[in-house]
């Protein structure tokens, strides 16, 4: 038995995530009922991991922020550049893909009963509220903007404090940076659970109805997957993209892809990040910072949805409207960590653009809801590695810069 879990400690987390994989869904196929108690381990993964980000996102920016040194660049501004710049693009190769090909649906009910924003400004509102939120409320409630503000308030505040003060604060952002490691050392039974429960209650039936649909999303979302991001990080950085596109596909995108929540990932990113040995000033802001504004894979579905509505009510459409919605898109989906429900919920607001009825709009909601099983793992997926591809695509610029 020692000498197993011997072998098993050498095998790298990847490997091991993929034998959980594996024997997740042997176990789900073939003893389903047998299988179902395993499925605890998902649940108790994804909210050990939801629980430790927000006090680990916390603590790290605070840490950043107090420990940084006057002059010394964390590369914010480009990084920032290329979220917004990502997210446009996805938004807009979803509305090219929609013109190339059109899809019509049968619509689905089941979501009226939901509450979408009332507008763009109402979107925003929500983003300013939650910047303002109580600080012990932001954490309790995993509301990254508000712990991402209060970080970095308390951070500036206590850049005056005592060197023992400092000493403190970064021994307890890594201590609980070493929680987070044993929690993801856990990975592999926490994805075999959450495969488990995947196969045995949704299935994959649902989503035959949707095929083309389905193609369409999650071809746009591995288009700007493989083929933007890597020209952003290559006008970025003048590198090679792919070495970095891969790994941050293979160890952060999979995880994502698993747990559906860029939240929950947050630990797994600023790990990654580490093990790139990228500077830790930079990513501890820039992480939970993606997890809130860089949002490609939302921007695809909020366009590409409201897209088959339009062509499913035969409503003409020219190219500046979609150029429009393309920015629409971009914007509410900056916001969509702030909305209850995500971008699904943000399809109204695009909806509205073409005149689209709420009503109608929330039927294409519940299409998201029948299709979520895959369209909301790929997109958190996506979503959640882009911010580490392009954390790193700002600081290799800032290295070409300086050599």
């Amino acid at each position: 038995m020692k000498s197993i879990w011997g072998m098993w400690n050498r095998l790298s987390l990847v490997k091991q995530i993929l034998i959980g994989l594996i024997v997740g869904i042997i176990l789900a196929v073939t003893v389903p009922d047998a299988a179902k108690p395993i499925v605890i381990l998902g649940s108790l993964f994804v909210g050990a991991l939801k629980g430790i980000a927000p006090i680990l996102v916390f603590f790290l920016v605070m840490a950043a922020i107090v420990q940084h040194k006057r002059g010394q660049k964390t590369n914010m501004k480009t990084v920032v550049i290329l979220y917004l710049s990502g997210t446009f693009l996805a938004a807009l190769v979803a509305v090219i893909a929609s013109f190339l090909f059109p899809v019509q649906l049968t619509l689905a009910s089941g979501a009226e009963d939901l509450t979408p924003p009332g507008g763009v400004v109402e979107v925003l509102k929500t983003l300013l509220l939650n910047v303002v939120d109580n600080p012990f409320n932001a954490i309790a409630n995993a509301n990254y903007i508000g712990i991402l503000a209060w970080g970095l308030v308390l951070g500036f505040a206590l850049r005056s404090a005592s060197d023992s003060t400092k000493m403190v604060i970064s021994n307890v952002s890594e201590g609980i940076s070493k929680m987070v490691t044993w929690v993801i050392k856990l990975a592999p039974f926490g994805i075999m659970g959450l495969v488990i429960e995947s196969i045995t209650t949704s299935g994959l039936d649902s989503l035959l109805g949707y095929g083309k649909l389905l193609a369409v999303l999650l071809g746009c979302m591995f288009f700007v997957a493989l083929v933007v991001n890597p020209l952003l990080v290559f006008v970025t950085a003048r590198r090679n993209p792919y070495p970095l596109v891969w790994t941050a596909i293979k160890e952060s995108g999979m995880t994502a892809f698993f747990t559906r929540s860029s939240a929950a990932n947050i630990p797994v990113n600023m790990r990654l990040c580490e093990k790139l040995g990228l500077n830790k000033d930079s990513y501890s802001v820039s992480i939970p910072l993606g997890a809130t504004i860089n949002m490609a894979g939302a921007a695809v579905t909020i366009t590409v949805l409201t897209l088959a509505a339009v062509y499913t009510l035969e409503i003409p459409v020219d190219i500046p409207t979609a150029i429009i919605l393309s920015v629409l898109a971009a914007v509410s989906a900056c916001g969509a960590s702030g909305v209850a429900g995500g971008s699904l919920l943000l399809i109204p607001l695009a909806a509205s653009l073409f005149g689209i009825p709420n009503e109608v709009a929330m039927q294409i909601v519940g299409v998201g809801f029948i299709i979520g099983v895959l369209q909301d793992s790929v997109e958190t997926a996506l979503n959640s590695s882009t911010d580490v591809v392009f954390t790193a695509a700002a600081e290799y610029r800032e290295l070409g810069t300086r050599s």
